[in-house]
């Protein structure tokens, strides 16, 4: 799914996606291709951990405003009701 979205994103064609894996094949050969794959695989995983970590710690900072919010328009709600 994201290899197609990645495709979609640089506008490829069916051509030109077979041009560049054919020119992986003439300068990588058949026996890098699984390597290269490999470090790109744990590359990817690398990153989608990086943003998963900072995504947590932003849920994890924001989530005592959060909470103050909520009771702030609980306070609100109270007062309201109360006229």
């Amino acid at each position: 799914m994201i290899t197609n979205q990645f495709i979609l994103f640089l506008n490829l064609g069916g051509g030109e996606v077979v041009m560049i894996v054919l020119v992986i094949l003439l300068l990588f050969g058949g026996k890098g291709i699984p390597t290269i794959a490999k470090t790109l695989g744990k590359g990817i995983r690398e990153f989608k951990d990086a943003t998963d970590g900072i995504k947590k710690d932003i849920r994890d900072s924001t989530s005592g405003i959060t909470d103050q919010i909520t009771e702030h328009i609980q306070e609100v709600k109270k007062e309201v009701e109360k006229d």
